[in-house]
């Protein structure tokens, strides 16, 4: 395949798109190693967590739930950020403060007993807070693949790579390498999460994982400007109009061209933010026919007119 054939087959991939537009930027940052009888509280984060088992095995539980989880080597954890929860070799073990371990520590690799029994990576997933809603909303409060699952062969290989580079912090470029390694490992949770979840909630990601309406899907990520037909879009799904219709709408929440208008906005808060185009040519590059129908969708969606967004934003 060509370089220019290959750049056009990721035209239209929602995955990339979406994470393009949070910034999505993932970080392994730190980790415990512990032995004996152990528990660290982790408060809300507010950013999404990601948690690796490199080495034995420990229990999760979320804040305000009953039921732990246990994590085996080469288990990843996500959490998107919305509770905090506890983690450890005994969950019934008075907890560590995680803030206060860290001030006492004064780094974030922290060792627990002789630190002989169990290695858990840790880091971090930080998301434009405009746009976050988009990852964060998409995802249960506990996202755990387990590295029996066959999706998550990439997972453990990026589980190895991160060790090695923990070992090798002064070797040229380590930092940047494991930024690299860390950004990967999120996709590939986010695809053994696609692939294997048995119920995702109501959104995009919902929608991506059914292979008829994902073809929809691309073709509106790949030309959002583009006046698209209902009977187009069910027509790339191998439907009938009404059955794409219902079942786009049951799977992302919304219906088609609602979500390419709201895909439109997005694109367009990004522009008004970012760019200094005139917003009439901001409006006719996502597919309006003129500035004022621009702004009454505009203003539709978010509550403000364009110039205001702009404006604010820019304040």
């Amino acid at each position: 395949m060509s370089l220019d054939a290959a750049i056009h087959s990721l035209a239209g991939d929602p995955l990339t798109d979406i994470l393009r537009l949070t910034q999505a930027t993932s970080v392994m940052a730190g980790g415990i190693a512990a032995g004996g009888r152990w528990a660290v509280h982790f408060p809300p984060p507010g950013e999404m967590k990601i948690s690796v088992v490199a080495k034995g095995g420990c229990w999760f539980r979320l804040d305000g739930h009953k039921k732990a989880i246990r994590g085996e080597p080469g288990d990843a954890v996500l959490l998107p950020g919305r509770k905090g929860f506890l983690v450890g070799s005994d969950l019934s073990a008075p907890p560590l403060d995680l803030m206060c371990l860290l001030a006492q520590k004064r780094h974030l690799f922290s060792t627990l007993g002789d630190g002989s029994e169990v290695l858990l990576l840790a880091g971090g997933v930080t998301l434009d807070p405009r746009h976050a809603d988009l990852v964060q909303g998409a995802l249960p409060p506990f996202l755990h693949v387990r590295a029996t699952a066959p999706q998550a062969a990439p997972i453990r290989w990026l589980i190895e790579q991160l060790l090695a580079e923990q070992t090798a912090r002064s070797a040229p470029g380590a930092f940047l390498s494991a930024s690299m390694l860390a950004q990967l490992l999120f996709v590939q949770i986010l695809r053994a999460h696609l692939a294997t979840a048995p119920r995702l909630p109501a959104g995009w990601l919902r929608a991506l994982r059914d292979e008829r309406l994902a073809a929809a899907l691309r073709l509106l990520h790949g030309e959002p400007a583009r006046d698209w037909k209902l009977e187009e879009l069910a027509r790339a799904a191998a439907m009938s109009r009404t059955t794409f219709a219902v079942r786009f709408k049951e799977a992302a929440g919304i219906a088609p061209l609602q979500y390419l208008t709201a895909w439109r906005i997005r694109l367009a808060e990004r522009r008004l933010r970012d760019e200094a185009a005139p917003i009439s040519q901001i409006a006719a590059a996502l597919g309006y026919s003129s500035e004022s129908a621009f702004s009454q969708a505009f203003k539709r969606v978010t509550g403000k007119r364009p110039r205001d967004y702009r404006n604010e934003a820019r304040g």
